[in-house]
């Protein structure tokens, strides 16, 4: 087992997944588990996560993700972890409005970040998308129409070798005691 820090140098977004290739149901279980164990302002939980893996349903949605160009390897995934947005309890509600932030958007962030930390433990790629036709995929799926899908997580075996992290220098992101 891999250490934190070596999980979070060896994740990457991958855009280029082998075509076919399924993930077993044990290894995509502890994917989704570690999203529901995110933590979460006030435990408000607010997230739902709908796996697809179905062999006609993928495509359709994975369509749906891939417009001017953009995600058009999604149609290569082995799965689709959609986040939806869902009401949180009333102590994040109140702690929103007191301090004038978005603690569930935050949240749904933290979520999709152990959910590709579990991925990548488990030797399966991922890529988070934010970019897909909202409408078109909540029909697909039945997600209510009240209800916003956030964030979608592209599953598979990675095509490609990792590439070198490139990160800004430690000193120009971190500082101590004083910005």
């Amino acid at each position: 087992m891999r250490s934190f820090l070596e999980l979070a140098q060896a994740r990457q977004s991958d855009r280029s997944f082998e075509p076919g290739r399924t993930i077993d149901s044990d290894v995509l279980n502890r994917i989704v588990e570690a999203g529901r164990l995110a933590p979460s302002a006030c435990n408000g939980q607010p997230w739902h996560f709908t796996v697809i893996t179905d062999s006609e349903l993928l495509p359709q949605v994975g369509k749906a993700t891939s417009s001017l160009g953009i995600n058009r390897f999604v149609k290569d995934s082995s799965a689709l972890i959609l986040i939806t947005h869902e009401p949180t309890n009333i102590t994040s509600r109140f702690g929103c409005g007191i301090k004038d932030k978005d603690f569930p958007m935050m949240d749904l962030g933290i979520a999709s970040a152990y959910i590709t930390l579990a991925a990548e433990d488990d030797g399966v790629g991922s890529c988070i998308l934010g970019w897909f036709d909202e409408k078109k995929i909540k029909q697909l799926v039945g997600i209510p129409e009240k209800k916003r899908l956030m964030l979608i997580v592209a599953l598979g075996y990675a095509a490609k070798p990792k590439r070198k992290k490139i990160r800004k220098e430690w000193n120009k992101v971190v500082s101590f005691e004083k910005y």
